[in-house]
């Protein structure tokens, strides 16, 4: 199950996180969003201990989003050593995530 991720808490769980983070933007009224997340919960127990995945809503959160420049959702990062290293936007298959985090897993 992924972690809902808000503003106050955003930096010490993706930014400071010691793995890297998948953050998956997104909005309750959104289809797409909703065809991604079974796969984003497949991938976070999957890799549970090398890979973080979290949520932010961006009807909640939309400091957030205008800060990482997201402007259609789903946008999927990965963020690694507080960075983003990679990113998805829109719905995709689960190989398009795999293949966007494998590179980063230690």
């Amino acid at each position: 199950m992924s972690l809902h991720v808000k503003t106050a808490d955003f930096e010490k769980e993706v930014l400071q996180a010691d793995i890297p983070v998948l953050v998956d933007f997104w909005a309750e009224w959104c289809m797409p969003c909703r065809m991604v997340s079974p796969i984003l919960d497949e991938l976070a127990e999957e890799y549970a201990g090398k890979l973080k995945v979290v949520k932010v809503n961006v009807d909640e959160e939309p400091d957030l989003a205008s800060r990482f420049g997201i402007v259609s959702i789903p946008t999927i990062l990965l963020f690694k050593n507080g960075q983003v290293a990679a990113q998805q936007i829109g719905a995709a298959p689960r190989q398009v995530f795999e293949q966007m985090i494998q590179p980063h897993l230690g």
